[in-house]
């Protein structure tokens, strides 16, 4: 059985109207939430990036079934790891223990606004890896003192700990990643259907552990129109994470996607209303052996009819297909 799940993404609707849409997620019938955490869209035709942490306590607080995911997190450049631990602590609190914690080593186009350069991706590994320590470390309690090669922690502790402490999942997209994330997940997130990616995982140790992708598609009753918006907000997401990793803005990005063309993105993402479309756009990801697929519904003001549409025809679908 595959779980289904509704993003939050913070790239493409305000704070209020997150939160109202996953009210309406959990009242569709989803599975489970994750919420993006930016702090520019990939591209200015998406127009939001509001505050994810103050977003998943409000969502928090207005729903009571829908599991909530940071998907995910960077806890090394704009966050402190300690600061990382102690939020989620705090979230797994105020959603009565459905809350968990999805890390990744970040993009440039988030972290870049602190001031503290964008190294290599190497050194970037070592500052997630050290950072994941750190977390765990304050998971277990008590004061932790921590002088590494990129943190220092002096006397931290979480004061309000949850009986059943948040998972930690890591994005991966490479050996080097599955490698961490097999010795140092709960969980591993990943945005593409690779098998390859998931043996890895398991072959460091990820055996057994949940696995959770990630599905764009742009339900309209008019496919022209889904093709525009798909194309207009959505583009960039093909350009795979060794790119979107590295470029500092959402000019960056409309400038390396300028020569994408609208029937370009409809290869890749589900556009319209038939419903077989969106079935065999899962597949790969079943097919590949991942355990949870969250949905991103392009355009923020499509949110309602998306969810409208989901609860009647796709979540009926979907669960016919694959249980």
């Amino acid at each position: 059985m595959v779980q289904i799940g509704y993003t939050m993404m913070t790239e493409q609707a305000g704070p209020r109207e997150l939160v109202d849409h996953v009210v309406q997620a959990e009242d569709a019938g989803f599975d489970f939430s994750v919420t993006s955490d930016h702090y520019f869209p990939w591209l200015r035709s998406q127009g939001h990036s509001p505050y994810a942490w103050s977003v998943l306590g409000a969502a928090a607080q207005a729903t009571s079934r829908i599991p909530l995911t940071t998907y995910v997190t960077c806890p090394t450049f704009r966050y402190h790891p300690a600061v990382v631990a102690q939020k989620s602590a705090t979230m797994q609190l105020l959603s009565e223990g459905r809350f968990r914690l999805g890390l990744g080593s970040g993009e440039n186009l988030n972290e870049h606004v602190v001031g503290g350069g964008w190294p290599s991706v190497d050194v970037r590994h070592e500052m997630f890896e050290e950072a994941v320590g750190i977390i765990r470390a304050l998971f277990e309690g008590g004061h932790v003192t921590h002088h590494g090669a990129h943190f220092d922690v002096d006397s931290a502790r979480l004061w309000d700990l949850p009986d059943h402490l948040p998972p930690i999942g890591i994005a991966v997209s490479g050996e080097r990643s599955c490698s961490l994330a097999g010795r140092l997940a709960d969980f591993v997130v990943a945005t593409e259907p690779k098998a390859d990616l998931l043996t890895s995982f398991d072959r460091h140790g990820g055996e057994g552990k949940p696995r959770v992708g990630q599905l764009p598609v742009c339900y309209d009753t008019d496919r022209d129109a889904a093709v525009r918006r798909a194309h207009e907000q959505f583009r960039w997401f093909g350009g795979g994470w060794n790119v979107n990793a590295e470029l500092p803005h959402p000019d960056s990005f409309a400038s390396a996607t300028r020569f994408v063309r609208p029937e370009d993105v409809a290869d890749s993402i589900p556009c319209g209303d038939d419903v077989e479309d969106f079935v065999e756009a899962v597949r790969p990801f079943v097919d590949a052996g991942f355990t949870d697929v969250a949905l991103v519904q392009i355009g923020g003001e499509t949110q309602p009819e998306f969810l409208d549409w989901s609860a009647k025809t796709l979540l009926p679908a979907l669960s016919e297909a694959f249980g």
